[in-house]
């Protein structure tokens, strides 16, 4: 009995974390000695330095595309950033800007930390959901390992030798030994829970925190189907229930909020701070010391537009909040609450358009929402697709993503709306219910353009068309005997599934007139829900990597049961009579995409995007 006693204690002390600085993954990192701020721009593609005596900007370094985790390294004023569109980590000293190194990495490095010695970093790759050691002394990569899908919330506990990470789309968090870098345990959540972007320690006790939100897919109108957690983690060692969420509008008398992105807590741990990105607010809250409460409101704060990292000064006295679609940084007093300084952080990379789009895009407020609980963002998030499938009244619908968007009008699957500005419906909507951003009489989608009814509108249409191709990390050294072969059977009669998947974007949705919509039936319409149906837009196969699942309805889970499986009777293409290995260099050809600009063939064909 003692000695269990005693294993017990000693499991319960190497579970505590330190709660150093910089141990969790932010867009913003405080130096260890408080002096200095660090934070990424993604739409600029730089990292700013701040001095926190004087709350001045000192300088600001260009760091690459869509930069986004920052990690002052130990105890150092070197910055260690995850460049995601770039894949690489870009290292650089934060007082005089000297670039130390480069860290090429697979695919979109997101989090990263350091450890409090400035010996090692890690870093979480969103996909395909791997961690990467690099070591901070001469920069080299040491060591990779696949943990999950999509990973990239991190925490470092020194005392434990483990990672915490989160799976992005499910919300599953991971210990991940630092020893092995095998995943040796794991806290599931529910299946509806999403987006689980950053994770953080509470540095006196044995708990994780991490925002999400839940995706409720049967659930689509005004009620509720997309609702913002906070999920706890108990990380000591114990059986049974070892997770619990809370429910955002518990905390402060029902009042709804939207989009959390980031989660701090205060040195002592008396409080934690939440931003919601999508109603531009943050919850001060209490720590319960109660494993059942867990946290009490204190205060809820106006911020600025699209809050997306909030940090607390090693001190404790200072609260900073990144407010990224405002390009600015704002302090706060701790105990007060009270606004200290507004430091600006860099330009706007945007242009005036763009960025009132990207406001509007992001906001759950009116006249986009009337109910506070969802933006555009809670589904495409920077454009991308939520992984989820949803029970939409035309049907199941799979979540597309953004890229190309431009390119590849008609939109949805169904090719039922032909300009993004025909999305003023779902405003107005019972998914939305917001005000709306025309004047009068929206014009039916399909029908009479409403472009150019509403600038707003147009704004919107400016920004959702904006988002850009990512050529394919499987392609970086050029295609491989495998996608070359698939190449040729894609292209084949024998296949037949260039017929469809055609010109620069693999679709034939830009092949006709633009008056004339194409749809095709190839069997996959057959669900009783399904209401607009059985023919389906061709979508583009640029990305489909990242993807999954695919199909309207989701029901793929790979590429190979696109060719398989859910084929039925070869109307997706001739690939019955393909062997397994000629299958396998299809999928190997389709990750592969795209593997060069498509949008220099595009232009050379004359084609012109949709704005």
């Amino acid at each position: 009995m003692r000695h269990s006693f005693l294993i017990a204690c000693s499991l319960a002390l190497l579970f505590t974390t330190s709660g150093v600085a910089g141990t969790s993954n932010s867009l913003m990192d405080i130096s260890a000695d408080g002096e200095l701020l660090a934070c990424s721009n993604r739409d600029s593609g730089t990292v700013t330095v701040v001095d926190l005596k004087s709350h001045t900007k000192l300088r600001e370094f260009r760091v690459g595309q869509k930069p986004e985790g920052v990690t002052f390294i130990g105890s150092t004023t070197n910055l260690a950033v995850a460049v995601y569109a770039e894949d690489k980590v870009v290292v650089f000293n934060a007082t005089n800007g000297g670039r130390l190194a480069e860290i090429d990495v697979f695919d979109e490095p997101y989090g990263v930390v350091s450890d409090s010695r400035g010996e090692r970093l890690f870093v979480t790759l969103d996909y395909p959901g791997r961690v990467v050691e690099i070591d901070a002394g001469n920069f080299e990569l040491v060591r990779e390992a696949d943990v999950g899908r999509f990973i990239r919330g991190v925490a470092l506990s020194e005392k434990t030798s483990r990672l915490l990470v989160t799976e992005y789309y499910s919300a599953k968090v991971k210990a991940v030994s630092l020893d092995s870098l095998k995943v040796v345990d794991e806290w599931k959540g529910s299946s509806s829970d999403n987006l689980a972007r950053q994770i953080t320690f509470n540095p006196k006790r044995e708990k994780a925190y991490l925002p999400n939100i839940r995706s409720s897919i049967t659930t689509i109108h005004g009620t509720g189907s997309i609702f913002p957690y906070l999920s706890i983690i108990d990380t000591a060692p114990a059986e049974g229930k070892r997770r619990k969420r809370i429910p955002v509008d518990s905390v402060f008398s029902s009042l709804v909020t939207a989009n959390p992105w980031e989660v701090a807590v205060s040195p002592n741990a008396r409080e934690l701070y939440m931003v919601f990105a999508g109603t531009n607010d943050m919850f001060a809250c209490e720590v319960v010391d109660d494993d059942y409460r867990e946290i009490k409101s204190r205060r809820r704060l106006d911020l600025g537009a699209n809050p997306r990292a909030v940090r607390v000064a090693p001190d404790g006295k200072r609260l900073y909040v990144y407010n990224a679609l405002d390009f600015n940084v704002v302090a706060y007093d701790t105990k007060t609450l009270r606004r200290v300084a507004d430091i600006a952080v860099t330009e706007n990379p945007l242009g005036a358009e763009v960025l009132e789009g990207k406001r509007l895009f992001y906001s759950a407020l009116q006249p986009m929402v009337g109910r506070r609980w969802i933006s555009c963002s809670s589904c495409h998030p920077d454009g991308q697709a939520d992984g989820r499938t949803w029970h939409n009244p035309e049907g199941l619908r799979n979540t597309q993503s953004f890229a190309g968007m431009a390119w590849t009008h008609p939109i949805h699957w169904s090719a039922d709306r032909d300009e993004v500005q025909d999305f003023e419906h779902t405003i107005r909507g019972p998914l939305m219910q917001g005000r709306g951003l025309i004047r009068g009489r929206v014009q039916e989608q399909l029908g009479p353009k409403n472009k150019g009814l509403s600038k707003q509108l147009d704004a919107l249409a400016a920004y959702s068309n904006s988002h850009k191709f990512a050529l394919s990390p499987y392609a970086k050294q050029g295609l491989s005997d495998a996608a070359k072969r698939g190449r040729e059977l894609f292209r084949s009669d024998r296949t037949q599934c260039a017929k469809c998947h055609q010109g620069p974007f693999l679709t034939d949705s830009r092949s006709r007139p633009a008056n004339e919509i194409i749809r095709h039936d190839v069997g996959t319409g057959d669900d009783e829900s399904e209401k607009m149906g059985p023919a389906y837009d061709t979508p583009t196969l640029l990305g489909v990597y990242r993807t999954a699942p695919y199909l309207h309805h989701g029901k793929a889970e790979t590429l190979a049961d696109v060719l398989t499986s859910q084929n039925k009777d070869d109307k997706h293409g001739a690939t019955s009579h393909l062997s397994p290995e000629q299958i396998n260099d299809i999928v190997e050809y389709l990750k592969a995409l795209p593997y060069e600009d498509p949008v220099v063939a595009a232009k050379a064909a004359g084609l012109t995007p949709e704005r």
